[in-house]
């Protein structure tokens, strides 16, 4: 794969794409914005879960997570005079990324509210195995044995955390997850595709737009009388979403992909964490079991990927075939 394939979290963000004039490089506070990132999100998980556990329909948690994010969006750019960076001429690009992206947080938020936070955040981390069979079987790409041997490990993985035969996590939800972390490997194509024209902060603002635009189409089905709580959980589902996608926005203008994308993997801590302070549940043995493999497979894959990258050059010049 000529891009990185990126940890995404089950969050319903994609990576962002890197800016088309790098910054200067501030590693350290890259690290710690990837860190902070990923607490934030995991953050968001568990507020969709509390907001969906509280009677709010999904179409409207999703509603209000790209609703809120506009006008935020919007009023940070109009402050720090940035709003020339939403023009684009790929609108129909944009709705497409975001049609995907709307599909793809239904089953994202659909596994935040039927799983515990670290179950739905550790399936989100197949993504990159995911990505490695779309390389192959769809952009005929090459992929040699260490990634097939890295896939094969974390659907092992999977099996082991899910375990069919034992039923402590729900169908429904495990289907979720999985379904969530392929859109994600989808969307990083259509992402990277955006990146040669568009900056980052535009990538999202549209999404959020459309999004808006899509999700509104439901609400005379789903909209119900709200209690206070129920508005504020809303509203925090929002605001948290947008902080956390300009977070991970931000760490990838000042920070090399290589070194950050590890820091996604703090969010199984906070994941974890959460469901057992909010709701008194540790996951259980096979989860523990499992989501290491999963998480070595990712980082043997990136890891392979970031080697590649480095390689492509050579092997452009000298032909030499290398062993993906």
């Amino acid at each position: 794969m000529r891009a990185f394939v990126s940890v995404t979290l089950a969050s319903g963000v994609a990576p962002a794409t890197a800016p088309a004039v790098a910054p200067v490089q501030r590693p350290i506070l890259a690290l710690g914005l990837r860190v902070l990132a990923a607490a934030v999100l995991a953050t968001l998980l568990m507020l969709v879960k509390l907001t969906g556990e509280s009677g709010v329909a999904l179409p409207e948690i999703m509603f209000w997570r790209q609703a809120v994010g506009v006008p935020m969006l919007f009023g940070w750019l109009a402050a720090t005079g940035g709003l020339a960076r939403l023009r684009t001429r790929r609108l129909g690009s944009h709705f497409g990324r975001s049609a995907v992206g709307t599909i793809n947080m239904t089953f994202n938020f659909g596994a935040a509210i039927l799983l515990l936070p670290a179950e739905s955040t550790t399936l989100g981390f197949t993504t990159p195995l995911f990505a490695v069979v779309l390389a192959a079987l769809v952009m005929r790409e090459h992929v040699g044995p260490y990634r097939w041997a890295a896939v094969a490990l974390g659907f092992a993985g999977v099996l082991l955390t899910v375990q069919p035969s034992g039923g402590h996590m729900p169908p429904l939800g495990v289907a979720c997850g999985l379904i969530a972390a392929f859109l994600i490997a989808v969307i990083n194509y259509q992402i990277r595709d955006l990146g040669r024209t568009e900056e980052p902060i535009s990538v999202v603002f549209w999404f959020a737009t459309f999004g808006t635009a899509i999700t509104a189409l439901t609400l005379p089905f789903v909209t119900t009388a709200h209690s206070p709580r129920q508005w504020l959980l809303m509203i925090a589902v929002g605001v948290v979403g947008t902080v956390g996608q300009l977070l991970y926005s931000a760490s990838l203008r000042l920070g090399a992909v290589s070194s950050l994308v590890v820091m996604d993997y703090t969010a199984l801590f906070w994941a974890t964490l959460y469901g057992w302070a909010i709701w008194d549940r540790l996951p259980p043995i096979a989860t523990w079991l499992g989501a290491p493999l999963i998480v070595a497979a990712g980082l043997i894959i990136f890891a392979r990927e970031h080697r590649l990258g480095k390689q492509r050059a050579v092997q452009e010049m000298t032909g030499v075939k290398l062993d993906g």
